[in-house]
Formats: structure tokens, C-alpha cells, sequence
């Protein structure tokens, strides 16, 4: 891996505290749709779980260093990542090692910046994008996530109550925004949808009713390819490149590209 990004990467947290939302495959396959258009993306797995690691085919075995050394500042970032079967992607995997991280970390008084001090090694600019799959809490890991990153990208199930979780979400950006002031919402991605399903339809209504243009046009449908390629470990579009599932996620990446396309356009008029 070397240093071939002229700027530093544009680094996205995949979050929501509620478990089971498609939360890390967003993140393995929004890797791989950004991947697959050119970008050089970094996936980095802080969840306690793994599954992010075990989904883009990491086994536990060749997990030497983790993103959990990482934060401890016993690896650099170069020693950690790994790469990946498919093109365009590396990892930073974890290991249960995470999961004692808010009592290893409490006693560091930059426990909640051990992360952004992390990718502002210089082997970051190899990248273009840095995705940082969460934990399923809005805990010391998260708020690392947050203060790391850019933006924070939420999943969103498209389920009864739905809603009522992300208020908490948002309040733990607007209390991390004191400590990286320029965090913003990246978007809010509708997962496990069903256009048959007439809540499945309610909770689309709700959300852009409430949250308007941060909710993405793309909405990730219930899809068998989807549910059956982590068990490959694989991102679905390397399973089944054509399936509704894969498509999902090309449309969610156009989005995403479309969106900071205009961003850096803006930015260099200024």
C-alpha cells in the first residue's frame, strides 16, 4: 500500500445504536459499490463482533494486528490494514479485543480522539473513502467513530419505531459536534425495505417527511443475495452482481459521490 491521495480521505461513520438495521452490510457493501466505481476505500471494523472482518472474508486467524492496537497505539495504521479478495478495499479488522475497550481506554484522557489521531497518519492518504462500521450502542467506540469522522451515515429499518431511536443518534452527533465541530449527517438509508409492505411504506413517509433531503433517494430492499452473501464472505455485488440487493447499493454510492462531487466544486470556488 502507498501513499497515492493527494488529500487526506473523506471519512464516513456507519452508526446507529440499534442492532439489526444492516448496519455492517451497509457498510461491506456501500465499500464495495465505492470500490468498484474507482475509489481506494478503507473499511475499519470497531465493532467488538467482527462481522465487518469475517464479511469481507478477514478469518480470525489472520487478524495479527487490530483496529483495537490501533487505538492503543501499538500498531500504526500501515500494520493494521489489510487487504482484502477484492479490489479497491482494505481493512482495519477487530476482534473481541474491543469490547473491554471503555474500561482499557477510561484512564487515557484522549480516549474519545484515539481514533482521529489514528487516521491522520500519513498511510491514510492512500485512501479515498474510510468507512468505520460501528457498534450496535452509542458507546466510547461510536463517539471515536464520530470524532474521526466527517459525516455519520445512518441505516435506517424500515420498521414500527423506526424513528424513535434516532433521536437519540442525532443528539449524541450534536454532543460530539463540541468536540469535531464539523460533523454532519451524511444521510439517512431506508434498509430492509419492502415496497409491497404498507409500513415499509409509512416509515419512508415518516422519514422524509421529518428529515426531508437528509433521507438518500435509494432505498435497500429485503433481498435473499443480500442476506446470503456474508455467509460467502462477500459483498453481494461480488455474490451477485445483478441483484436487487447489489443495485441498492450502486444507486446509494452514486448518491453518496454525486453529493461530495458538488461539495468539492462549491468548495473550490470559495
Amino acid at each position: 500500500m502507498s501513499d497515492v491521495s493527494v488529500s487526506a480521505p473523506r471519512i464516513i461513520a456507519i452508526a446507529n445504536q440499534k442492532g439489526g438495521v444492516g448496519k455492517t452490510t451497509t457498510a461491506i457493501n456501500l465499500a464495495a459499490s465505492l470500490a468498484e466505481s474507482g475509489q481506494r476505500v478503507l473499511l475499519i471494523d470497531i465493532d467488538p463482533q467482527g462481522n465487518a472482518s469475517t464479511g469481507l472474508g478477514i478469518e480470525p486467524g489472520q487478524r495479527r494486528h487490530t483496529t483495537y492496537d490501533l487505538m492503543l497505539g501499538e500498531a500504526g495504521l500501515h500494520d493494521v490494514v489489510v487487504e482484502t479478495a477484492f479490489a479497491n478495499i482494505w481493512l482495519c479488522p477487530a476482534t473481541t479485543d474491543l469490547s473491554s475497550a471503555d474500561i482499557d481506554f477510561g484512564n487515557n484522557e484522549k480516549r474519545s480522539s484515539l481514533l482521529r489521531a489514528a487516521l491522520q497518519q500519513p498511510s491514510a492518504r492512500a485512501f479515498d473513502y474510510v468507512l468505520i462500521d460501528c457498534p450496535p450502542s452509542l458507546s466510547l467506540l461510536t463517539v471515536n467513530a464520530m470524532i474521526a469522522a466527517h459525516s455519520v451515515l445512518v441505516p435506517l429499518q424500515s420498521e414500527f419505531f423506526a424513528l424513535e431511536g434516532l433521536s437519540q443518534l442525532l443528539l449524541t452527533v450534536q454532543q460530539v459536534r463540541k468536540a469535531n465541530p464539523d460533523l454532519r449527517i451524511e444521510g439517512v438509508v431506508l434498509t430492509m425495505y419492502d415496497g409491497r409492505n404498507n409500513l415499509s411504506q409509512q416509515v419512508e413517509q415518516d422519514a422524509r417527511d421529518n428529515l426531508g433531503p437528509l433521507v438518500f433517494e435509494t432505498v435497500v430492499p429485503r433481498n435473499v443475495r443480500l442476506s446470503e452473501a456474508p455467509s460467502y464472505a462477500m459483498p453481494v455485488l461480488a455474490y451477485d452482481s445483478t441483484s436487487r440487493g447489489s443495485q441498492a447499493y450502486r444507486a446509494l454510492a452514486r448518491e453518496i459521490l454525486a453529493r461530495h462531487g458538488a461539495q468539492q466544486q462549491l468548495e473550490g470556488q470559495v
